[in-house]
């Protein structure tokens, strides 16, 4: 008789801990699962999901407007939040079924109660107080939103958590924040009708992203909202039934809701490491190998609980290789250095490989292709737009280093171009694609004269 009750014990039923439990379970593995919350994880309960629904909504917005310049008459339309939330929360739950169904299917064990490290191969289900023995542990707990800064008032503040709780669609909002959920989010409620204000500290939005494609967002969405960047929040206060949020240059701005979107930390809190021996590095994350693998040999972690790539697939990802790994005899481990990448602002970005300034520092001489241009669809809508495409290439061994798209549909598009760039495509490869014509997507390949600068130029 095993001197174990399951071979694995996963703590977190979100993407990387669902992964996990599954593929684990294909090689034959006993798994039980434990998640306090809803199984999906934060993607799927209150994340990308519903985020990407609410996206699409807003995007109608525009598409009546330019329909009138393609022949079409459309009645003033009107948007019903009410319905959109009941319709994207019945969504939630479908998938939230589908997820328990495939764990069930796979013959995983699921436990809807918060677990707790006890010892190393030890856990404790808080609810109940029940102990389960496993011969290993995998931490996918994933992260939580903070409200930071802690200025007085904060409290009344709502996080990308509670956003999804919204009855109804408030008139005026401030989102505080540069990365990709305070972004996304401000475009969602400023196509929805919400008069939006964006404020971030620094002088450009999604540190890490190429200044080039920062610099086109943030003209973009200074038509579509009231942005305000170099900014920080000093104080909220209520005021006649609203919030009035006080910044750092003595204004003040009235609103309806104040969204902090300005970080998350790792699940940690009352997990039980310290039993364990377990530290946590300065941003609250677990510290593993390449293959996942705690300091404690029988207990890994994977997904936003390392603050390796906190992204959806990346999670998923690591959860696979560590199944692979640890029950399929087939070691394998995840390269965080290449991983494709979208922004669902509107317009959207999508990006795969360096930055212009990364790839020089790496590669010293490289080649940089661009092409700024209107997209076909707005020569009769009328819209003001602009695609803006970026190619970087290592000049010793014309291998494309980088690629940058700033327009419509752009994660569509970079999840193609990640596949090629992944193999080692080189720009020699991207010129003998023919071009499917006539799409955005072609300047991908049609690109042929580097530029001669490394300053932005504009092209018309």
């Amino acid at each position: 008789m095993s001197a174990y009750d399951v071979d694995l014990f996963v703590i977190g039923g979100g993407s990387g801990g669902v992964r996990a439990a599954r593929i684990a379970s294909g090689y034959g593995a006993r798994v039980m699962l434990a998640e306090e919350y809803r199984v999906g994880g934060t993607c799927v309960i209150r994340g990308c999901v519903p985020k990407k629904l609410m996206v699409y909504a807003g995007r109608f917005a525009d598409e009546f407007e330019d329909a009138a310049g393609f022949g079409w008459t459309v009645e003033k339309p009107r948007f019903d939040w009410g319905t959109l939330k009941r319709r994207r929360d019945a969504e939630v739950t479908r998938l939230e079924g589908i997820y328990d169904a495939n764990l069930i299917r796979a013959g995983v064990e699921i436990v809807p109660e918060r677990a707790v490290i006890e010892d190393p191969h030890m856990v404790r289900l808080v609810g109940s107080g029940r102990t389960v023995r496993a011969e290993r542990i995998l931490v996918a707990v994933g992260g939580h939103p903070v409200k930071e800064p802690a200025v007085p008032g904060i409290e009344g503040a709502i996080t990308s958590n509670e956003v999804f709780e919204l009855e109804s669609l408030p008139e005026r909002i401030l989102v505080i924040g540069g990365g990709y959920i305070a972004v996304e989010f401000a475009g969602v409620f400023a196509a929805l009708g919400s008069r939006t204000t964006l404020l971030h500290r620094g002088d450009r939005l999604l540190r890490g992203f190429d200044d080039e494609v920062r610099d086109a967002l943030a003209e973009a969405y200074g038509h579509r909202m009231d942005l305000r960047l170099g900014r920080t929040l000093t104080r909220i206060e209520r005021h006649d039934g609203s919030l009035r949020a006080e910044l750092d240059d003595g204004s003040a701005i009235p609103v309806d809701q104040v969204l902090v979107a300005t970080g998350r930390r790792p699940n940690v809190a009352g997990l039980g490491l310290d039993r364990v021996g377990i530290g946590t590095d300065a941003a609250g994350a677990i510290p593993v190998d390449a293959y996942s693998q705690t300091c404690v040999p029988s207990i890994y972690a994977v997904g936003d609980v390392t603050n390796r790539a906190n992204l959806t697939p990346v999670a998923i990802r690591e959860g696979h290789a560590f199944a692979d790994t640890v029950f399929g005899g087939k070691p394998a481990c995840v390269d965080h250095r290449l991983i494709p990448t979208a922004v669902f602002s509107t317009p959207e970005i999508g990006v795969v490989g360096h930055t212009e300034a990364a790839a020089r520092e790496v590669y010293g001489k490289i080649d940089v292709y661009k092409a700024r241009f209107r997209p076909m669809k707005a020569t009769l809508s009328g819209r003001e737009e602009r695609i803006f495409m970026k190619v970087l290439v290592d000049c010793a061994t014309d291998r494309v280093v980088g690629v940058h798209i700033f327009g419509h549909d752009a994660g569509e598009v970079i999840q193609a171009v990640g596949i090629a760039v992944t193999m080692g495509a080189t720009k020699a490869d991207f010129d003998r694609t023919i071009a499917v014509h006539p799409t955005a997507a072609e300047e991908l390949v049609t690109m042929r004269v580097p530029e001669v600068t490394k300053h932005p130029v504009g092209v018309g």
